[in-house]
């Protein structure tokens, strides 16, 4: 069984590693495979990795998917679209964002194939900043909008948007239009029930707990919606290794079918002559299991709930059959049973940190395994101690794979965080969540005493977080290091008599020291980032690393410096950056800064506006750039051509301009120059301007790329950096028709995510350009 869900389990990872899907007719293989499984024992095993890789295919691309989203062409038009709200709407700074399922979507008077369920964001209406209507979930309406399909930021190292859209069935995104002609048809639509039920709970949670900076974790450990928390907090979560204590997760189910489990048992033992008709045990696992399956449906059936549910039915139905399982079949089971249900499971982080957490649990509580002597003792709290131990040491391989970081005071803020959750805030939390809407009163009170116990553990945690070295980042590891990790982990875990438990540690190395490629003495590695309508650039020497701006904020939650900047250069063993440039201060320039700034160490900053600059921490005082700033890094050059010192100004004529340079040519950075810098430069330096990369001076916009500026730098290669359907239609085409005309190769951000160029003594590499390297079924090229 353990085996054979694995199995299973690599054919769904197989097919997640295809660039294309193949031709869905292959899915008839499916049934020949099932029965070599059932009748052919010595191919069980390899049918079933086919098994899992069909299955997969069926439910991505089978007749009852939904794998296209919108035509290109409706992209960006009004089109009228009515359906149900679909999730539980999520207040932000400018809005509001909601699940809908469309059911109808037309242009003009022409029906339109429908895409299914789509990401819509309400704005406030400008210019009085008029707040969206009240929505619930549940509710049809006939809305307005413009939609562009589902598409998101390509770059390495970065979070995959596109894929979280499509592990969630969202085929498109897009926007109300807050003047176009929006109603609401009727409400309580089919199906949504259990959803509007969780909304009154968390419209009840907030009321109760107003102006709480914890009713964002007080309604996460309620109902699973976690959409309210702060990111100031994640980052405490994600620092000190308890981001887990904010999801409904197998620890809260548990909790809820064990208490339901002995207390029924103990009331039905007590019941006259009923347990003499049904014995308690078997009334209490009823009762336990009704009670996690509404619990499971108010947490929104997340994997690691799925989970957690099935074990404990697996479990319940046990008690009912008066049959015992081993702890590791039922895991097996469970396993099997949510691959079955949602092969796309595996594309969450969840899935993995959820079976993982309770496959390193079953294997380390034993009574056979010992990690070493400072671990072993009889008490129950340095058992608990040791649990948490073990299980970051199990988990350290697949969270480095993931995320680039590993907390290293995980097992310290868990031995105190998990049982002071377990017993003081979930447990009110609940008390709390039963009774706000029959007797709010009550509710109230164990909202309040819920809410204290959250504030009171997150001064430890936050203390916890502003420790040195909490975090361990690195690069990623190679996927082939997983594997020894394994093995390291299983001989570390091994039981305490095994002699060699030691080599365990040389078997994880690979993971922490794999050579990271670099470049060669007198080679720059370039990569313009795809930060949307933006810019941020990054060049890399043998020894060193500059960032030549830090793209757009788009809010307070979002921004790229955090989110694609910093990620990248982790992915590539940056752990450092010698210079970072501002070139201005324009928004999708500087926006990133301060994130970046807070997540990496910068040894010098130069800007065209150093006081914008955010003070950093171990960050000296942003330095004016001006033309002449010269330095060589492993023998490639780097100069600052503008502004001119009597130049210098905080608009786009004021920017940074950087030129690097090596044997093989040069690459030039104008960031969002316009013709009167352009004319300056070709007036005073006009040997500075070739360049066989070029970076379009702002975005390809028609105040800039002059035709002389255009000749005089004579590139190559042209790089527009530009965002996905940009609102102002860069890159322009007369500016394009120019670049054209020199035979010029052009590549953009949003058609080609990343893209890096090698310059060696040698020459210049072909571009790579990410979206088709690195893109997967899932990924719209």
């Amino acid at each position: 069984m353990r085996l054979g869900t694995l199995a299973f389990l690599a054919g769904i990872l197989a097919l997640q590693e295809l660039t294309t899907l193949p031709d869905v007719r292959w899915g008839a293989l499916l049934v020949p495979l099932v029965l070599l499984v059932v009748f052919a024992k010595w191919l069980r095993l390899p049918a079933l990795v086919g098994c899992g890789f069909l299955w997969a295919l069926l439910n991505i691309n089978g007749p009852f998917a939904r794998l296209d989203s919108i035509a290109p062409a409706l992209e960006g038009e009004d089109v009228i679209i009515t359906g149900v709200i679909a999730s539980i709407p999520s207040v932000r700074e400018r809005g509001v964002r909601f699940e809908f399922e469309v059911s109808s979507l037309t242009l003009g008077a022409m029906p339109q194939p429908t895409p299914g369920r789509i990401l819509l964001n309400w704005y406030q209406a400008q210019p009085v900043n008029q707040p969206p209507p009240e929505l619930r979930v549940g509710d049809t309406w006939q809305l307005q909008a413009r939609l562009k399909r589902a598409r998101g930021l390509m770059n390495p190292g970065g979070f995959d948007y596109e894929g979280w859209l499509f592990r969630h069935h969202l085929r498109a995104t897009g926007y109300v239009r807050a003047e176009g002609v929006n109603q609401r048809i009727s409400g309580d639509a089919n199906g949504y029930a259990i959803d509007r039920l969780r909304q009154k709970l968390a419209d009840g949670i907030k009321a109760a707990l107003p102006g709480s900076p914890y009713t964002g974790v007080i309604t996460a450990l309620a109902i699973g919606e976690q959409r309210a928390i702060s990111n100031t907090q994640w980052d405490v979560f994600a620092l000190t290794g308890t981001t887990h204590l904010v999801a409904i997760s197998g620890s809260h189910i548990t909790l809820i079918a064990g208490l339901l489990f002995f207390l029924a048992r103990w009331g039905w033992a007590r019941a006259g002559s009923f347990p003499l008709r049904f014995p308690a045990p078997k009334a209490a696992a009823v009762i336990a299991l009704a009670g996690a399956i509404y619990y499971a449906a108010l947490a929104g059936f997340s994997v690691p709930v799925q989970r957690a549910l099935i074990m404990v039915i697996v479990v319940m139905m046990g008690i009912l059959w008066q049959r015992n399982r081993q702890l590791s079949h039922t895991l097996a089971v469970a396993l099997l049973l949510v691959l079955l249900y949602d092969p796309l499971a595996v594309m969450e982080a969840g899935f993995w940190l959820s079976f993982g957490t309770v496959a390193m649990i079953l294997f380390a509580m034993s009574n056979r395994l010992a990690i070493s002597k400072l671990t072993t003792g009889s008490g129950l709290w340095w058992q608990w101690g040791r649990l948490h131990w073990l299980i970051a040491i199990g988990l350290a391989p697949v969270m480095l794979m993931m995320f680039q970081q590993v907390s290293l005071i995980s097992p310290l803020a868990n031995f105190i965080a998990v049982p002071w959750m377990n017993v003081l805030s979930v447990p009110l939390t609940l008390l709390g969540t039963l009774t706000v809407l029959i007797v709010p009163p009550l509710g109230d009170v164990f909202l309040s005493l819920a809410e204290y116990s959250v504030a009171a553990l997150w001064f430890v945690l936050q203390w916890m977080s502003g420790i040195e070295l909490a975090q361990w980042t690195q690069h990623t590891p190679p996927w082939w290091a997983l594997f020894p990790a394994l093995v390291g982990v299983a001989l570390l875990l091994a039981p305490k008599g095994l002699p060699v438990r030691w080599l365990g540690g040389v078997w994880l190395l690979p993971m922490f020291f794999k050579p990271i490629p670099q470049p060669a003495i007198g080679e720059v590695w370039f990569t313009l980032l795809d930060v949307g309508q933006g810019l941020s650039a990054v060049a890399r020497t043998r020894n060193h690393a500059l960032v030549f701006d830090t793209g757009p904020r788009f809010s307070e939650s979002f921004d790229t410096g955090e989110a694609v900047v910093a990620p990248f250069l982790r992915s590539v063993g940056a752990t450092r950056l010698d210079t970072l440039i501002i070139s201005h201060g324009d928004n999708d320039h500087i926006g990133g800064a301060q994130s970046l700034l807070q997540e990496i160490s910068v040894k010098r900053t130069l800007s065209g506006v150093p006081q914008k600059i955010p003070a950093a921490r171990s960050t000296p005082q942003a330095e004016q750039c001006v033309s002449g700033q010269t330095w060589q890094w492993d023998s490639v050059e780097f100069l600052i051509i503008n502004p001119l010192a009597d130049a210098i100004s905080d608009k786009n004529d004021g920017s940074c301009v950087l030129r690097i340079t090596t044997a093989a040519g040069s690459i030039l950075l104008p960031a969002d120059i316009e013709k009167g810098a352009e004319r300056m430069l070709l007036d005073t330096q006009p040997e500075a301007l070739s360049a066989r990369i070029l970076v379009a001076p702002h975005h390809g916009s028609k105040t800039s790329s002059s035709q002389d500026f255009v000749d005089a730098v004579h590139p190559q290669y042209v790089l527009f950096p530009v965002g996905y359907r940009n609102r102002y239609g860069h890159p322009k085409a007369d500016v394009v028709a120019r670049y054209q005309a020199l035979n010029a190769q052009m590549f953009d951000s949003a058609q080609h995510g990343a893209i890096t160029f090698k310059l060696a003594p040698t020459g210049l590499t072909k571009p790579d350009t990410y979206r088709q390297s690195g893109g997967k079924y899932w990924h719209i090229q």
